[in-house]
């Protein structure tokens, strides 16, 4: 009787820890996002937004006000509509421009965000106005030999 709850004890014991592992790995990948705060969402439109993914940062001033909640492209402009979902803790003016950029020089990429001087704030579906897409590296290592070969190397 006592093996059999050494036997239960130590079966727990590896199932809280193979499920710990899995949340740390998870949340490593930055597949995970646990939050329950309350958002409001808004659209960015795009000419590229390169390699973003849903579930991606947003950022504003390096910390982390909210996340993409989706990616759609819109058929009548060809432009890629990027949905954030950002923390009611933060307004941003109705004047906030979007960004696209990247960790580092080949990390993931996240939206960031500047914000403006209206007086008014963002709501819950509106649509940001001033974005940038990604800048593209294989359009700019092309754009640079391009130039370089036109230029006659020199």
């Amino acid at each position: 009787m006592e093996k059999r709850s050494i036997d239960v004890w130590v079966g727990l014991f590896v199932v809280i820890g193979a499920a710990a592992l899995l949340f740390l790995a998870l949340k490593a990948g930055n597949l995970l996002s646990l939050n329950f705060a309350p958002t409001y969402d808004v659209t960015a439109r795009f000419d590229n937004i390169g390699g973003l993914k849903a579930d991606a940062p947003v950022k504003s001033a390096g910390v982390v006000v909210g996340r993409v909640a989706a990616i759609r492209f819109d058929n009548q402009t060809f432009q890629a509509d990027v949905v954030l979902a950002l923390d009611t803790r933060y307004g941003f003016p109705t004047d906030t421009s979007a960004q696209i950029l990247t960790s580092g020089l080949l990390g993931d990429q996240y939206v960031g965000l500047v914000p403006g001087a209206s007086a008014k704030n963002l709501r819950n579906g509106d649509v940001i106005q001033n974005t940038q897409s990604a800048i593209v590296l294989e359009n700019l290592i092309g754009r640079i030999l391009y130039n370089k070969a036109a230029s006659g190397g020199k």
